[in-house]
């Protein structure tokens, strides 16, 4: 059983939406004559977040009352701070049979089943006020705006019966919360500290890791292995990375490789609340936020994702680790951040994204000072056989 001494789920209960092994082909044959709602890349991560607990309290879609407390003010109705609307889309030609019928089969696009929904209202979506609020632009080239700008208008709210759980191809690192929580007991943790990734571990990232390590009983390096956007390092790639770091460089016992099934909003400040929220609902006491956390572009300010913290992080139940840009200073020869480190730019070992690529195209490795050899050799590798689109990400 998970250890009482663990973090509390936010809200106080880990949801679970999961049918039992034994009633699972039951459950597909009443599904079978359901209406369906076909789901987006985007809605099958949140159907698998919602369905085994990530999104705790949550148990299925939003209503409209949360759907407006949220955007409104970060909150769900009753209160709680909740920071971005958990919503279901539905296309004009399938809500004429999921209304009279009042549950529906929730399928991906290939046909299978993966939950049903019990329909509890359905009510029109508010783009022009969702987006500003949650992304803090209505632009169309936002990738969060864009995807709630081009999906269905109507939102179906209702609680969620989960039949399948895909692995996302990482069957080894794949937990839900109630395991990484059985997880962290076995290991005699009682405070966790998680970490959010979408590219590849660099030295800069390692470091942050580690000092957090230093005050913690372990690590749970948690990337996120749902919908990205398509110049994002592709996640087979990026976990070999992790698997390759973790074994040479992280004492065995003291940090776990665990995927995150969510998929991205790069929704910037109130995205790194939602992902406190799921990493105190996986077992953690502490997460790390670094620099332009979950942003894209210059929607948000370099520490914005820290700042939205101040004032609510005692209520949220999580410590916010804050932290700025490391690197490696040649004056100091240790890794360093403006904190700690007293010398300037050209004693720093910092490259741009786009000289990196350059690099790894062309089969060179990054100063070791900046990447881990064992990681630049992966990359290079994968870069080498992928169109050149697949680049890493800052």
């Amino acid at each position: 059983m998970p250890s009482a001494d663990l973090n509390a789920p936010h809200g106080g209960r880990l949801s679970d939406a999961q049918v039992k092994d034994a009633d699972v082909a039951s459950a597909r044959e009443r599904a079978a004559k359901l209406p369906r709602i076909r789901l987006s890349d985007r809605s099958i991560c949140d159907v698998v977040c919602l369905g085994t607990g990530v999104y705790s309290p949550l148990d299925g879609f939003m209503g409209k009352a949360d759907y407006e407390a949220v955007i409104a003010g970060m909150r769900l109705a009753n209160g709680l701070i909740w920071p971005i609307p958990i919503t279901l889309p539905v296309s004009d030609d399938e809500i004429g049979a999921v209304r009279e019928k009042g549950r529906a089969a929730l399928v991906t696009d290939s046909g299978s089943v993966l939950a049903t929904i019990d329909v509890s209202e359905m009510f029109p979506s508010d783009v022009a006020r969702e987006a500003p609020a949650v992304y803090r632009t209505s632009e169309a080239t936002h990738p969060g705006v864009a995807l709630i700008a081009n999906a269905p208008k109507t939102l179906v709210a209702g609680k969620l019966t989960l039949l399948d759980a895909p692995d996302f191809g990482f069957p080894n690192e794949y937990r839900t919360p109630a395991q990484t929580r059985e997880l962290f007991s076995s290991l005699g943790w009682k405070t966790v500290v998680g970490f959010q990734t979408r590219n590849p571990v660099h030295r800069a990232h390692e470091y942050l890791q580690k000092v957090a390590m230093e005050t913690v009983d372990g690590l749970m390096l948690h990337p996120l292995v749902g919908l990205t956007k398509d110049d994002d390092i592709p996640a087979t790639v990026r976990m070999d990375c992790y698997r390759t770091l973790l074994a040479k460089y992280y004492p065995p016992k003291r940090a776990v490789l665990s995927i995150f099934p969510a998929a991205m909003r790069y929704a910037g400040p109130r995205e790194a609340i939602l992902h406190a929220i799921a990493r105190k609902n996986y077992g953690c006491s502490h997460f790390i936020v670094g620099r332009d956390h979950a942003g894209v572009g210059s929607y948000y300010g370099s520490f914005d994702a820290q700042h939205i913290f101040d004032g609510i992080e005692e209520e949220l139940g999580i410590a916010i680790l804050r932290f700025d840009n490391a690197s490696w200073c040649n004056a100091c020869e240790a890794m360093v951040t403006d904190k700690t480190c007293p010398h300037g730019a050209a004693d720093r070992v910092s490259l741009s994204g786009t000289k990196v690529r350059e690099m790894l195209r062309a089969g060179q490795r990054p100063p070791r000072e900046f990447s881990r050899p064992e990681v630049a050799d992966i990359l290079i590798e994968a870069m080498a056989a992928t169109p050149e689109k697949a680049t890493p990400a800052r």
